[in-house]
Protein backbone atom coordinates (compact mmCIF):
# COMPACT_ATOMS: atom_id res chain seq x y z
CA UNK A 1 0.00 0.00 0.00
CA UNK A 2 1.21 3.15 -0.77
CA UNK A 3 1.54 6.52 0.62
CA UNK A 4 0.86 9.18 -2.12
CA UNK A 5 2.26 12.38 -2.66
CA UNK A 6 0.02 15.39 -3.71
CA UNK A 7 0.17 18.99 -4.69
CA UNK A 8 -2.79 21.09 -3.44
CA UNK A 9 -2.80 24.83 -4.93
CA UNK A 10 -4.07 27.80 -2.68
CA UNK A 11 -7.21 27.17 -4.60
CA UNK A 12 -8.53 23.91 -2.83
CA UNK A 13 -7.83 21.63 -5.92
CA UNK A 14 -5.84 18.58 -4.92
CA UNK A 15 -3.39 16.61 -7.43
CA UNK A 16 -1.68 13.49 -6.66
CA UNK A 17 0.74 11.05 -7.64
CA UNK A 18 0.72 7.25 -6.74
CA UNK A 19 4.61 6.56 -6.30
CA UNK A 20 3.77 3.07 -6.59
CA UNK A 21 2.32 3.11 -9.96
CA UNK A 22 0.60 4.43 -12.86
CA UNK A 23 -2.89 7.02 -12.26
CA UNK A 24 -5.29 5.02 -12.87
CA UNK A 25 -8.47 6.15 -14.75
CA UNK A 26 -10.88 6.17 -12.26
CA UNK A 27 -10.67 6.18 -8.64
CA UNK A 28 -10.24 3.03 -6.63
CA UNK A 29 -10.56 1.60 -3.29
CA UNK A 30 -7.33 -0.13 -1.97
CA UNK A 31 -8.34 -3.37 -0.06
CA UNK A 32 -6.90 -3.11 3.80
CA UNK A 33 -3.68 -4.33 4.37
CA UNK A 34 -3.93 -8.30 4.89
CA UNK A 35 -0.25 -8.28 7.04
CA UNK A 36 -1.39 -5.07 9.22
CA UNK A 37 -2.07 -6.52 12.20
CA UNK A 38 -5.02 -3.85 12.78
CA UNK A 39 -7.53 -1.69 10.27
CA UNK A 40 -7.85 1.47 9.59
CA UNK A 41 -10.88 3.44 9.51
CA UNK A 42 -11.31 5.06 6.46
CA UNK A 43 -9.08 8.34 5.93
CA UNK A 44 -6.49 7.18 8.73
CA UNK A 45 -3.43 5.31 8.10
CA UNK A 46 -2.47 1.68 9.21
CA UNK A 47 -0.24 0.85 12.08
CA UNK A 48 2.00 -0.85 9.41
CA UNK A 49 2.10 2.65 7.36
CA UNK A 50 2.58 4.33 10.57
CA UNK A 51 5.24 2.13 11.66
CA UNK A 52 7.33 2.51 8.01
CA UNK A 53 6.69 6.50 8.82
CA UNK A 54 8.58 5.80 12.45
CA UNK A 55 11.33 3.87 11.40
CA UNK A 56 12.37 7.20 9.64
CA UNK A 57 11.23 9.65 12.69
CA UNK A 58 13.35 7.57 15.13
CA UNK A 59 16.29 7.09 13.20
CA UNK A 60 16.54 10.91 13.18
CA UNK A 61 15.95 11.69 16.33
CA UNK A 62 18.26 9.26 17.68
CA UNK A 63 21.30 10.62 15.49
CA UNK A 64 19.81 14.28 16.63
CA UNK A 65 19.52 12.96 20.39
CA UNK A 66 23.22 11.37 20.27
CA UNK A 67 24.81 14.28 19.23
CA UNK A 68 24.62 16.18 22.73
CA UNK A 69 25.29 13.15 24.33
CA UNK A 70 28.42 11.69 22.77
CA UNK A 71 30.74 14.61 23.38
CA UNK A 72 30.68 14.76 27.39
CA UNK A 73 33.29 12.04 27.85
CA UNK A 74 35.22 13.82 25.34
CA UNK A 75 35.62 16.94 26.52
CA UNK A 76 38.72 16.97 28.38
CA UNK A 77 40.30 14.62 25.74
CA UNK A 78 39.09 17.77 23.07
CA UNK A 79 40.46 20.26 25.21
CA UNK A 80 43.97 18.78 25.47
CA UNK A 81 44.18 18.90 21.70
CA UNK A 82 42.75 21.96 20.69
CA UNK A 83 43.69 24.25 23.83
CA UNK A 84 41.16 26.79 24.99
CA UNK A 85 39.75 25.73 28.60
CA UNK A 86 38.47 29.01 28.84
CA UNK A 87 36.00 28.61 26.02
CA UNK A 88 35.05 24.68 27.15
CA UNK A 89 31.51 25.79 28.38
CA UNK A 90 30.94 27.27 24.90
CA UNK A 91 31.49 23.95 23.37
CA UNK A 92 28.26 22.17 25.22
CA UNK A 93 26.19 25.76 25.31
CA UNK A 94 26.56 26.75 21.31
CA UNK A 95 24.58 23.93 20.70
CA UNK A 96 22.09 24.45 23.30
CA UNK A 97 21.52 27.86 22.66
CA UNK A 98 21.06 27.36 18.88
CA UNK A 99 18.55 24.23 19.19
CA UNK A 100 16.50 26.18 21.84
CA UNK A 101 16.12 28.95 19.25
CA UNK A 102 15.55 27.95 16.25
CA UNK A 103 12.77 25.13 17.40
CA UNK A 104 9.65 27.93 16.44
CA UNK A 105 11.25 28.30 13.49
CA UNK A 106 11.20 25.18 12.04
CA UNK A 107 7.46 24.22 13.33
CA UNK A 108 6.33 27.66 11.21
CA UNK A 109 8.36 27.29 8.06
CA UNK A 110 7.58 23.24 8.36
CA UNK A 111 3.57 24.71 8.38
CA UNK A 112 4.15 27.11 5.07
CA UNK A 113 6.53 24.88 3.23
CA UNK A 114 6.30 21.53 4.15
CA UNK A 115 6.96 18.86 6.62
CA UNK A 116 9.39 16.83 3.96
CA UNK A 117 11.29 19.29 2.35
CA UNK A 118 12.71 21.45 5.73
CA UNK A 119 12.89 17.58 7.40
CA UNK A 120 15.63 16.95 4.54
CA UNK A 121 17.08 20.57 5.01
CA UNK A 122 17.90 19.66 8.96
CA UNK A 123 19.60 16.60 8.52
CA UNK A 124 21.37 17.47 5.61
CA UNK A 125 22.89 20.47 8.08
CA UNK A 126 23.26 18.18 11.08
CA UNK A 127 25.76 15.90 8.59
CA UNK A 128 27.54 18.62 7.21
CA UNK A 129 27.81 20.57 10.33
CA UNK A 130 28.71 17.54 12.11
CA UNK A 131 32.37 17.07 9.53
CA UNK A 132 32.83 20.73 10.13
CA UNK A 133 33.26 19.81 13.97
CA UNK A 134 35.08 16.79 13.43
CA UNK A 135 37.61 18.64 11.18
CA UNK A 136 37.87 21.83 13.72
CA UNK A 137 41.55 22.91 14.05
CA UNK A 138 40.63 25.38 16.50
CA UNK A 139 38.17 25.41 19.71
CA UNK A 140 36.36 28.75 17.53
CA UNK A 141 36.09 26.49 14.73
CA UNK A 142 34.54 23.74 16.78
CA UNK A 143 32.10 25.91 18.80
CA UNK A 144 30.87 27.37 15.33
CA UNK A 145 30.23 24.12 14.10
CA UNK A 146 28.93 23.32 17.73
CA UNK A 147 26.21 26.12 17.02
CA UNK A 148 25.41 25.17 13.41
CA UNK A 149 25.03 21.66 14.73
CA UNK A 150 22.32 22.85 17.08
CA UNK A 151 20.16 25.10 14.35
CA UNK A 152 19.75 20.55 12.40
CA UNK A 153 19.25 19.23 15.69
CA UNK A 154 16.20 22.12 16.70
CA UNK A 155 14.83 20.79 13.32
CA UNK A 156 14.95 17.43 13.25
CA UNK A 157 13.57 17.27 16.98
CA UNK A 158 10.71 19.77 16.39
CA UNK A 159 9.54 18.25 13.30
CA UNK A 160 9.78 14.74 14.58
CA UNK A 161 6.34 15.59 16.62
CA UNK A 162 4.80 17.49 14.00
CA UNK A 163 4.96 14.56 11.20
CA UNK A 164 3.90 12.52 13.54
CA UNK A 165 1.07 14.31 14.21
CA UNK A 166 0.52 14.71 10.21
CA UNK A 167 0.03 10.53 10.06
CA UNK A 168 -1.68 10.23 13.31
CA UNK A 169 -5.17 11.00 15.02
CA UNK A 170 -4.66 12.76 18.83
CA UNK A 171 -6.15 9.38 20.11
CA UNK A 172 -3.96 6.87 18.27
CA UNK A 173 -0.84 9.49 18.87
CA UNK A 174 -0.57 7.86 22.22
CA UNK A 175 0.45 4.40 20.91
CA UNK A 176 3.58 5.91 19.42
CA UNK A 177 5.03 8.86 21.47
CA UNK A 178 6.26 6.67 23.66
CA UNK A 179 9.03 5.39 20.60
CA UNK A 180 9.82 8.74 20.68
CA UNK A 181 11.09 9.16 24.17
CA UNK A 182 12.85 5.78 23.78
CA UNK A 183 15.03 7.10 20.90
CA UNK A 184 15.79 10.20 23.67
CA UNK A 185 16.42 7.12 26.37
CA UNK A 186 18.80 5.10 24.41
CA UNK A 187 20.87 7.87 22.96
CA UNK A 188 21.38 9.09 26.63
CA UNK A 189 22.68 5.95 27.95
CA UNK A 190 24.15 4.94 24.33
CA UNK A 191 26.14 8.35 23.75
CA UNK A 192 28.48 8.22 26.98
CA UNK A 193 29.34 4.43 26.14
CA UNK A 194 30.17 5.35 22.11
CA UNK A 195 31.84 8.81 22.95
CA UNK A 196 34.07 6.73 25.49
CA UNK A 197 34.95 4.04 23.28
CA UNK A 198 36.09 6.62 20.70
CA UNK A 199 38.22 8.26 22.97
CA UNK A 200 39.95 5.37 23.70
CA UNK A 201 40.62 4.15 20.45
CA UNK A 202 44.31 4.97 19.02
CA UNK A 203 42.67 4.33 15.54
CA UNK A 204 40.13 6.67 15.52
CA UNK A 205 39.65 9.27 18.36
CA UNK A 206 37.22 12.34 19.85
CA UNK A 207 37.03 13.65 16.19
CA UNK A 208 34.99 10.13 15.39
CA UNK A 209 32.37 11.91 18.09
CA UNK A 210 31.26 13.64 15.91
CA UNK A 211 31.45 11.97 12.78
CA UNK A 212 29.99 8.91 13.98
CA UNK A 213 26.33 10.27 13.27
CA UNK A 214 26.91 11.39 9.84
CA UNK A 215 26.44 7.50 8.64
CA UNK A 216 23.15 7.67 10.77
CA UNK A 217 21.53 10.82 8.83
CA UNK A 218 22.84 10.04 5.62
CA UNK A 219 20.69 6.90 6.18
CA UNK A 220 17.94 8.76 7.97
CA UNK A 221 18.04 11.00 4.49
CA UNK A 222 17.56 8.22 2.20
CA UNK A 223 15.18 6.41 4.17
CA UNK A 224 12.99 9.79 3.94
CA UNK A 225 13.57 9.97 0.23
CA UNK A 226 12.07 6.34 0.35
CA UNK A 227 9.65 6.04 3.15
CA UNK A 228 8.44 9.31 3.99
CA UNK A 229 5.78 10.60 1.11
CA UNK A 230 4.09 13.51 2.85
CA UNK A 231 2.96 16.35 0.74
CA UNK A 232 3.07 19.78 0.39
CA UNK A 233 0.08 22.21 0.74
CA UNK A 234 0.87 25.43 -1.48
CA UNK A 235 -0.10 28.27 0.41
CA UNK A 236 0.56 31.36 -0.32
CA UNK A 237 3.93 31.95 2.08
CA UNK A 238 4.84 35.47 4.12
CA UNK A 239 7.74 34.74 6.37
CA UNK A 240 7.79 37.17 8.99
CA UNK A 241 11.43 37.60 9.13
CA UNK A 242 11.33 40.43 11.40
CA UNK A 243 9.65 38.05 14.14
CA UNK A 244 12.00 35.67 13.42
CA UNK A 245 14.76 37.92 14.58
CA UNK A 246 13.12 39.05 17.24
CA UNK A 247 12.05 36.25 18.83
CA UNK A 248 15.58 34.56 18.01
CA UNK A 249 17.78 37.26 19.73
CA UNK A 250 15.66 37.35 22.86
CA UNK A 251 15.92 33.64 23.50
CA UNK A 252 20.16 34.05 22.79
CA UNK A 253 20.02 36.54 24.98
CA UNK A 254 18.17 35.17 27.87
CA UNK A 255 20.39 32.13 27.41
CA UNK A 256 23.35 33.60 27.45
CA UNK A 257 22.70 34.97 30.39
CA UNK A 258 21.31 32.02 32.37
CA UNK A 259 24.36 29.39 31.09
CA UNK A 260 27.47 31.88 31.70
CA UNK A 261 26.35 34.18 34.26
CA UNK A 262 28.31 33.11 37.45
CA UNK A 263 30.84 31.48 35.27
CA UNK A 264 32.17 33.59 32.63
CA UNK A 265 30.79 36.79 33.95
CA UNK A 266 29.73 37.82 37.86
CA UNK A 267 25.95 37.67 38.36
CA UNK A 268 26.12 41.34 39.62
CA UNK A 269 27.59 42.78 36.73
CA UNK A 270 27.26 44.82 33.35
CA UNK A 271 27.46 42.32 31.28
CA UNK A 272 24.02 40.51 33.08
CA UNK A 273 22.53 43.77 33.28
CA UNK A 274 22.82 44.64 29.49
CA UNK A 275 21.90 40.86 28.46
CA UNK A 276 18.89 41.21 30.85
CA UNK A 277 17.54 44.62 29.26
CA UNK A 278 18.72 43.15 25.73
CA UNK A 279 16.22 40.65 26.46
CA UNK A 280 13.63 42.66 27.34
CA UNK A 281 13.53 44.80 24.56
CA UNK A 282 13.36 42.46 21.77
CA UNK A 283 10.74 40.29 23.59
CA UNK A 284 8.39 43.38 23.40
CA UNK A 285 9.19 44.08 20.15
CA UNK A 286 8.70 40.27 19.35
CA UNK A 287 5.10 40.58 20.95
CA UNK A 288 4.53 43.74 19.10
CA UNK A 289 5.65 42.07 15.41
CA UNK A 290 3.81 38.68 16.54
CA UNK A 291 0.44 40.87 16.88
CA UNK A 292 0.63 42.72 13.36
CA UNK A 293 2.51 40.05 11.18
CA UNK A 294 0.05 38.18 8.72
CA UNK A 295 1.81 34.94 8.94
CA UNK A 296 3.31 35.33 12.31
CA UNK A 297 6.76 32.57 13.53
CA UNK A 298 4.73 31.95 16.97
CA UNK A 299 1.21 33.28 16.27
CA UNK A 300 -0.49 34.51 19.83
CA UNK A 301 -3.95 33.36 19.16
CA UNK A 302 -2.08 29.78 20.93
CA UNK A 303 -1.69 32.16 23.49
CA UNK A 304 -5.12 32.58 24.40
CA UNK A 305 -5.89 28.99 24.79
CA UNK A 306 -5.61 27.85 28.47
CA UNK A 307 -4.32 24.32 27.12
CA UNK A 308 -1.50 25.75 25.26
CA UNK A 309 -0.33 27.93 27.98
CA UNK A 310 -0.99 25.53 31.59
CA UNK A 311 0.44 22.36 29.24
CA UNK A 312 3.68 24.53 27.96
CA UNK A 313 4.17 25.83 31.46
CA UNK A 314 3.83 22.18 32.70
CA UNK A 315 6.70 21.18 29.55
CA UNK A 316 9.09 23.92 31.17
CA UNK A 317 9.17 22.07 34.52
CA UNK A 318 9.53 18.75 32.80
CA UNK A 319 12.02 20.23 31.54
CA UNK A 320 13.80 21.71 34.13
CA UNK A 321 14.20 18.20 36.31
CA UNK A 322 15.18 16.56 33.24
CA UNK A 323 18.12 18.40 32.26
CA UNK A 324 19.04 19.33 35.76
CA UNK A 325 18.96 15.70 36.77
CA UNK A 326 21.04 14.54 33.69
CA UNK A 327 23.62 16.75 34.00
CA UNK A 328 24.18 16.44 37.84
CA UNK A 329 23.57 12.79 37.99
CA UNK A 330 26.78 12.37 36.68
CA UNK A 331 28.68 14.29 38.76
CA UNK A 332 27.53 12.18 41.88
CA UNK A 333 28.17 8.92 40.14
CA UNK A 334 31.74 10.23 38.81
CA UNK A 335 33.21 12.50 41.58
CA UNK A 336 31.60 11.11 44.24
CA UNK A 337 31.64 7.61 43.94
CA UNK A 338 34.33 7.50 41.25
CA UNK A 339 33.03 5.87 38.30
CA UNK A 340 34.41 6.32 34.78
CA UNK A 341 32.34 8.16 32.67
CA UNK A 342 31.26 4.79 30.89
CA UNK A 343 29.76 2.93 33.89
CA UNK A 344 28.26 6.03 35.04
CA UNK A 345 26.56 5.90 31.92
CA UNK A 346 25.39 2.29 32.73
CA UNK A 347 24.30 3.37 36.19
CA UNK A 348 21.80 5.91 34.67
CA UNK A 349 19.96 2.61 33.09
CA UNK A 350 16.94 2.24 35.71
CA UNK A 351 16.32 6.01 34.42
CA UNK A 352 15.93 5.48 31.03
CA UNK A 353 14.27 1.89 31.50
CA UNK A 354 11.80 3.44 33.45
CA UNK A 355 10.97 6.55 30.98
CA UNK A 356 11.16 4.23 28.08
CA UNK A 357 8.27 1.73 29.82
CA UNK A 358 6.61 4.60 31.72
CA UNK A 359 6.26 6.06 27.87
CA UNK A 360 4.97 3.27 26.15
CA UNK A 361 2.93 1.77 28.83
CA UNK A 362 1.22 5.80 28.91
CA UNK A 363 0.74 5.85 25.28
CA UNK A 364 -1.35 2.50 25.15
CA UNK A 365 -3.55 3.27 27.33
CA UNK A 366 -4.26 6.78 26.12
CA UNK A 367 -4.87 5.35 22.60
CA UNK A 368 -7.14 2.74 24.67
CA UNK A 369 -9.59 5.16 26.71
CA UNK A 370 -8.59 8.34 24.80
CA UNK A 371 -7.66 10.16 28.47
CA UNK A 372 -4.56 11.53 29.08
CA UNK A 373 -4.80 14.37 32.31
CA UNK A 374 -4.26 11.36 34.78
CA UNK A 375 -0.79 10.75 33.60
CA UNK A 376 1.31 13.74 34.04
CA UNK A 377 -1.04 14.21 37.63
CA UNK A 378 0.64 10.93 38.65
CA UNK A 379 4.26 11.34 36.56
CA UNK A 380 4.84 14.95 38.08
CA UNK A 381 4.98 13.88 41.44
CA UNK A 382 6.62 11.42 40.86
CA UNK A 383 9.39 13.36 39.28
CA UNK A 384 9.35 15.47 42.52
CA UNK A 385 9.63 12.35 44.78
CA UNK A 386 12.59 11.15 42.88
CA UNK A 387 14.40 14.14 42.77
CA UNK A 388 13.45 13.81 46.71
CA UNK A 389 15.02 10.64 47.12
CA UNK A 390 18.32 11.34 45.22
CA UNK A 391 18.67 14.17 47.31
CA UNK A 392 19.46 11.82 49.78
CA UNK A 393 22.37 10.01 48.09
CA UNK A 394 25.70 10.17 50.09
CA UNK A 395 29.01 8.56 49.97
CA UNK A 396 27.94 5.46 50.88
CA UNK A 397 24.45 5.27 49.50
CA UNK A 398 24.07 1.64 48.02
CA UNK A 399 24.29 1.59 44.32
CA UNK A 400 20.56 -0.54 43.87
CA UNK A 401 19.04 2.02 46.27
CA UNK A 402 20.32 4.63 44.05
CA UNK A 403 19.35 2.97 40.76
CA UNK A 404 15.40 2.33 42.29
CA UNK A 405 15.86 6.10 43.12
CA UNK A 406 16.58 6.68 39.70
CA UNK A 407 13.58 4.40 38.28
CA UNK A 408 11.15 6.58 40.20
CA UNK A 409 12.43 9.57 38.44
CA UNK A 410 12.57 7.88 34.99
CA UNK A 411 8.85 7.07 35.87
CA UNK A 412 7.90 10.26 36.49
CA UNK A 413 9.27 11.50 33.24
CA UNK A 414 8.09 8.85 30.95
CA UNK A 415 4.67 9.54 31.90
CA UNK A 416 4.75 13.26 31.72
CA UNK A 417 6.72 14.40 29.08
CA UNK A 418 5.06 13.48 25.82
CA UNK A 419 1.65 13.40 27.30
CA UNK A 420 1.94 17.09 27.62
CA UNK A 421 2.82 17.47 23.93
CA UNK A 422 0.05 15.33 23.20
CA UNK A 423 -2.57 17.47 24.63
CA UNK A 424 -1.05 20.53 22.97
CA UNK A 425 -1.39 19.12 19.68
CA UNK A 426 -5.22 17.81 20.42
CA UNK A 427 -5.71 21.87 21.34
CA UNK A 428 -4.49 22.98 18.27
CA UNK A 429 -6.34 23.50 14.89
CA UNK A 430 -4.54 21.11 12.51
CA UNK A 431 -3.36 24.22 10.15
CA UNK A 432 -1.09 25.14 14.12
CA UNK A 433 0.42 21.41 14.57
CA UNK A 434 3.91 22.13 13.45
CA UNK A 435 4.60 25.59 15.48
CA UNK A 436 2.69 24.35 17.92
CA UNK A 437 4.33 21.03 18.61
CA UNK A 438 7.65 23.12 17.88
CA UNK A 439 6.56 25.59 20.72
CA UNK A 440 6.10 22.30 22.78
CA UNK A 441 9.72 21.44 22.58
CA UNK A 442 10.88 25.43 23.06
CA UNK A 443 8.84 25.23 26.38
CA UNK A 444 10.49 22.30 27.31
CA UNK A 445 14.21 23.09 26.04
CA UNK A 446 14.09 26.56 27.46
CA UNK A 447 13.23 24.49 31.04
CA UNK A 448 16.08 22.85 30.45
CA UNK A 449 18.48 25.80 29.64
CA UNK A 450 16.90 27.24 32.94
CA UNK A 451 17.35 24.66 34.67
CA UNK A 452 20.90 23.51 34.12
CA UNK A 453 21.90 27.68 34.98
CA UNK A 454 20.30 27.82 38.01
CA UNK A 455 21.15 24.58 39.31
CA UNK A 456 25.01 25.19 38.44
CA UNK A 457 24.95 28.23 40.07
CA UNK A 458 23.42 26.71 43.01
CA UNK A 459 26.19 23.57 43.47
CA UNK A 460 28.70 26.34 42.40
CA UNK A 461 27.91 28.49 45.49
CA UNK A 462 27.57 25.46 47.60
CA UNK A 463 30.48 24.25 47.07
CA UNK A 464 32.35 27.70 47.83
CA UNK A 465 30.76 27.61 50.97
CA UNK A 466 31.13 24.24 51.49
CA UNK A 467 34.97 23.78 51.33
CA UNK A 468 36.35 26.14 53.53
CA UNK A 469 33.71 24.97 56.24
CA UNK A 470 34.61 21.15 55.95
CA UNK A 471 38.33 22.24 55.80
CA UNK A 472 38.37 24.14 59.01
CA UNK A 473 35.72 21.62 60.94
CA UNK A 474 38.47 18.26 59.76
CA UNK A 475 41.40 20.70 60.41
CA UNK A 476 42.96 20.06 56.63
CA UNK A 477 44.90 22.88 55.11
CA UNK A 478 44.29 24.34 51.88
CA UNK A 479 46.10 23.00 48.72
CA UNK A 480 49.70 24.71 48.51
CA UNK A 481 50.17 27.51 46.27
CA UNK A 482 46.55 28.20 45.18
CA UNK A 483 42.93 28.62 45.96
CA UNK A 484 39.63 26.22 46.52
CA UNK A 485 39.48 26.08 42.36
CA UNK A 486 42.61 23.88 42.05
CA UNK A 487 39.84 20.65 44.23
CA UNK A 488 37.45 21.27 41.70
CA UNK A 489 39.14 19.83 38.28
CA UNK A 490 38.13 16.60 36.26
CA UNK A 491 37.05 13.49 38.32
CA UNK A 492 40.39 11.79 37.86
CA UNK A 493 42.17 14.74 39.83
CA UNK A 494 40.04 15.05 42.40
CA UNK A 495 40.38 10.96 43.17
CA UNK A 496 44.42 11.33 43.09
CA UNK A 497 44.28 14.11 45.85
CA UNK A 498 45.74 13.00 49.48
CA UNK A 499 43.29 11.24 51.49
CA UNK A 500 42.24 14.11 53.86
CA UNK A 501 41.43 16.51 50.94
CA UNK A 502 39.57 14.03 48.76
CA UNK A 503 37.11 13.32 51.70
CA UNK A 504 36.38 17.39 52.07
CA UNK A 505 36.11 17.52 48.43
CA UNK A 506 33.76 14.28 47.92
CA UNK A 507 31.46 15.73 50.92
CA UNK A 508 31.40 18.88 49.81
CA UNK A 509 30.12 17.62 46.72
CA UNK A 510 27.47 15.51 48.37
CA UNK A 511 26.17 18.35 50.25
CA UNK A 512 26.17 20.77 47.11
CA UNK A 513 24.33 17.86 45.15
CA UNK A 514 21.61 17.41 47.91
CA UNK A 515 20.95 21.22 48.03
CA UNK A 516 20.64 20.80 43.75
CA UNK A 517 17.76 17.98 43.88
CA UNK A 518 16.20 19.72 46.87
CA UNK A 519 15.77 22.82 45.36
CA UNK A 520 14.41 21.32 41.63
CA UNK A 521 11.77 18.62 43.10
CA UNK A 522 9.76 21.52 44.64
CA UNK A 523 10.01 23.36 41.15
CA UNK A 524 8.82 20.51 39.62
CA UNK A 525 5.40 20.86 41.61
CA UNK A 526 4.73 24.00 39.96
CA UNK A 527 4.51 22.13 36.48
CA UNK A 528 1.60 19.94 38.51
CA UNK A 529 0.25 22.48 39.88
CA UNK A 530 -0.51 23.79 36.39
CA UNK A 531 -1.89 20.68 34.51
CA UNK A 532 -4.18 20.73 37.35
CA UNK A 533 -5.94 23.36 36.27
CA UNK A 534 -6.02 22.30 32.94
CA UNK A 535 -9.55 21.20 31.38
CA UNK A 536 -9.18 18.02 30.17
CA UNK A 537 -11.01 17.39 26.23
CA UNK A 538 -11.11 14.07 25.26
CA UNK A 539 -8.65 13.06 22.61
CA UNK A 540 -9.99 13.39 18.68
CA UNK A 541 -10.28 9.94 17.38
CA UNK A 542 -11.83 9.43 14.20
CA UNK A 543 -10.93 12.81 12.72
CA UNK A 544 -7.78 12.58 10.89
CA UNK A 545 -5.62 15.64 9.24
CA UNK A 546 -7.42 16.40 5.94
CA UNK A 547 -5.39 17.06 2.33
CA UNK A 548 -6.63 20.80 2.37
CA UNK A 549 -5.27 20.89 6.10
CA UNK A 550 -1.61 19.51 6.07
CA UNK A 551 -1.12 18.21 2.42
CA UNK A 552 -1.43 14.46 3.46
CA UNK A 553 -3.76 11.55 1.18
CA UNK A 554 -5.53 9.70 3.13
CA UNK A 555 -3.85 5.93 2.28
CA UNK A 556 -6.69 4.39 1.18
CA UNK A 557 -7.67 6.17 -1.75
CA UNK A 558 -5.73 7.11 -4.32
CA UNK A 559 -6.80 10.16 -6.29
CA UNK A 560 -7.54 10.22 -10.05
CA UNK A 561 -6.06 13.20 -11.22
CA UNK A 562 -2.68 13.34 -13.41
CA UNK A 563 0.18 15.36 -11.37
CA UNK A 564 3.43 16.46 -11.73
CA UNK A 565 5.90 15.01 -9.35
CA UNK A 566 8.09 17.59 -8.02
Amino acid sequence: MAITESDTTSGGRSQAVDLAGPAESTDTVEPLDPESDETAAAGEFTHRQIMRVMSVLLVSLFVACISGTVISTALPTIVGDLGGQNQLAWVASAGLLTTTASTPLWGKLSDLYGRKRLFRVALILFAASSALAGLSQSMSQLIAARAAQGVGVGGITALTQAIMADVTTPRTRGRYSGWIGSAFGVATVAGPLIGGFLVGSEALGWRWCFYVGIPFAVAALVMVERVLKLPFVRREAHVDYLGAALITGAVTSVLLALSLGGQKWSWNSGTTYTLATLTLVLALGAVWQERRATQPILPPHLFRSRTFRLAGAGSFFVGFAMFGAMIYLPQYLQIVRGMSPTRSGLMTLPMVVGMLGASIVSGRLITRFGRWKGFPMVGLPLIATGLFLLSTLTVGTPLALAGAYMLVLGVGLGLSSQVLVLAIQNDVDKSDIGIATSAASFFRSMGGAVGVAVLGAILSNRLGAALPELMRERHVAPPAGGGLDRLLGSPSAIHGLDAPLRGVVLDAFTRGLHTVFLVAAPVTLLGFLAVLAIREVSLRGSEPAKASDTGLTTPRVRSTILGTRR
